[in-house]
Parts: structure tokens; sequence; C-alpha cells
């Protein structure tokens, strides 16, 4: 297991990070997963065996469930590890049960820290965007959270980048804590990110955690050659992130080349592809059961060729689209850059 650094912080995480979507199975989230105590207890164990020292969750998965689940889990070695969590989706069905005004995240990270069972969070992120409250609200709270010590740093997730940038300007304008990671959703059959948040990303210095990296199972080996996969997956019942089904083919074809070539799971090599991005700090994985962490966590090891990385870039490199394309062409010769962006 390797370890990079969290944004523009000391901070270090391992490449891997285990996600706790899966723990508790309670309302919307019983699509996702049902992990219990005592299956969520050995999950969390293997992935520490591993190496792995990051694992995120948020206070919307399974209504608090998760939250308290790996608490627990992590109990006895909570010193050990970086914890990441997310506020918010709704909580309650009171006017202010739902959303980032500071009211919310004040009352959201008590009861987070209580589920947790810690006295400070390591990563607080906001789950996505609040058009209603500004942005200069959110990180003042922010700001006094970490200044409390109840938080270490804070993230964001599913931003759009003039948003993000838009954050990044008050927090410097004011000098409050920055938002230090972007949470979002990248995979080798879903590369949108690249336009325009990969660019912002590097230039800022800001870390990467990608979420379902394996297009909510689409790219294993269940799903080659049958597209709605076998029964009782989460894609035939849940058919989430979206993926462009026409470009599909071709990228599960260069991923099963691929891990044919080096005798493992497609998984494996959808996984690694990520972890040969420069701009990702950590892959979240989730898993159902040991067998299947297992496999993830083998990802690490895979080195891919540069041959390799170039099939894979060719099978899912995403059409031109302007002003990208444009940048491209009026950059050439003018940075080192501009000739592989």
């Amino acid at each position: 297991m390797q370890y990079k650094q969290l944004g523009n912080t000391g901070l270090l995480v391992s490449e891997l990070c285990f996600g706790a979507m899966t723990f508790g199975g309670k309302g919307f989230w019983e699509v996702i997963g049902q992990q219990g105590q005592a299956l969520a207890n050995d999950l969390v164990a293997q992935a520490l065996e591993a190496g792995v020292n990051f694992f995120d969750t948020a206070n919307v998965y399974s209504e608090g469930e998760s939250e308290k689940i790996l608490g627990e889990a992590l109990h006895k070695r909570r010193h050990e590890v970086v914890i990441a969590t997310k506020v918010r989706g709704r909580m309650s069905p009171q006017a202010n049960g739902v959303g980032l005004s500071r009211v919310h995240i004040m009352e959201q990270v008590e009861q987070s820290l209580q589920r947790l069972g810690t006295d400070y969070i390591d990563l607080y992120q906001i789950h996505g965007f609040d058009a209603v409250t500004p942005f200069e609200e959110i990180l003042r709270t922010m700001d006094d959270l970490v200044s409390a010590g109840k938080v270490r740093y804070i993230g964001c997730s599913n931003l759009a980048a003039w948003q993000l940038m838009k954050a990044l300007g008050i927090s410097a304008q004011h000098h409050w804590v920055r938002f230090e990671s972007l949470q979002a959703y990248y995979t080798i059959a879903g590369r949108d990110l690249e336009r325009e948040l990969v660019p912002l990303l590097q230039d800022q210095k800001l870390g990467l955690m990608v979420w379902s990296p394996l297009a909510g199972g689409l790219l294993t080996d269940k799903f080659y050659n049958a597209e709605k996969g076998p029964e009782g997956a989460r894609r035939s019942t849940f058919d989430f992130p979206p993926v462009n089904r026409d470009r599909l083919p071709g990228v599960l074809e260069a991923l099963a080349e691929v891990a044919q070539a080096h005798e493992v799971s497609m998984a494996q090599i959808a996984l690694a592809w990520l972890l040969h991005q420069a701009v990702v700090t950590s892959v979240i994985v989730g898993a159902k059961q040991p067998e299947q962490l297992a496999d993830n966590l083998q990802a690490v090891k895979v080195k891919l060729t540069a041959e390799e990385l170039q099939r894979l870039e060719e099978a899912s490199a995403l059409p031109p689209e302007y002003p990208g394309w444009m940048l491209k062409t009026q950059g050439a010769g003018r940075w080192p850059e501009a000739e592989t962006a």
C-alpha cells in the first residue's frame, strides 16, 4: 500500500480508501448493501491488515447506521486511521433537517461525532452543492469547527469546477480553512471529470477521492458480455451512476484484454488505471463480502505498461469538446503539458 498527501496538507492517506456505504442497509440505502456489525468488523479488519488507513462514510448513509457501525468497527484503532464523513443530506423532516446552513452543520457534526464514537473528524466534507446557503456561511462554519478541534480538515464532494473555485477564493479572501479534497465520480468508463475539474485540482493542489471507481459494478467480470449482470447485482435494481452505454463495450473489451494479460480480474485493472492517474489521491472501494474486498485490495500490485495504458486510453478517451480542443490547439508548442492535454 502506498500513501499520498491529502491535498496541500501534511496528512498521508492510503491510495485505497475503504467506503462504508454498504454498512447498515436502512431505508433508501438497503439496495446498496446490508452489512451488519459482525461482517463490517471483518471487512474493516481486512482493510487495516492490508495497510488501509483511510475510511469514508456519510451521515446520510443508512440514516446514520453506517457511521455507527464504522465507528464501532474502528473503536480500538481510531488513533491509527483517518476518518472522513459528510454533511448535507436530509436527516429529518424538519425545514432545517437538510442542507449546509450553519444550523444544520453544527447539529450534524455533533451527531456524527457521537455515532462515530470519536471527539474529532479528520476530514469533514460537504456532500454536494446547496443552492440556498452562501459559501460564506458554509466556510465560516467549517472554519469554526476546525478552530474548535472538532474537525481537522475539510473537503467537498460533487461540486462543479466553478463552484469549487468560488469556494477556494472565498476561503483565501477571509483566511479561512479551505477545501483540501474533492470526492467525485471518476472511472475509466466515465472520465467527464477530466474536462474541467482535473485541471483545477492540479492547479490548486487539491486531493481527489474517487467514488464508484467500478461504475456501480459494471467494470467487473460478472458484467462482461452481460449488460444487465447476474441476478442480485446492484446494477440490476439500482442503475447508477449513468454510463455511456454506446462506448461501454469498447472499454470492457480493453479491460478484459489487459486483465487476461495480467491474469487478474477486470476490477483490478479498472482500479489500477485510476491509481496510475497522477491526479488521484485515493480510490474508495466498498465491499459486500471479504472475497470482493480481497480482490480489490490486490489492485495496488498491478503495474500497467505504457502500451497497456495507451490501449485503455484509446478505448475510453472522451470525445473532443470545446473549449478543450481549442485550448490544446492554441497551446501547442507553448508549454509542454499542452502536447498531452
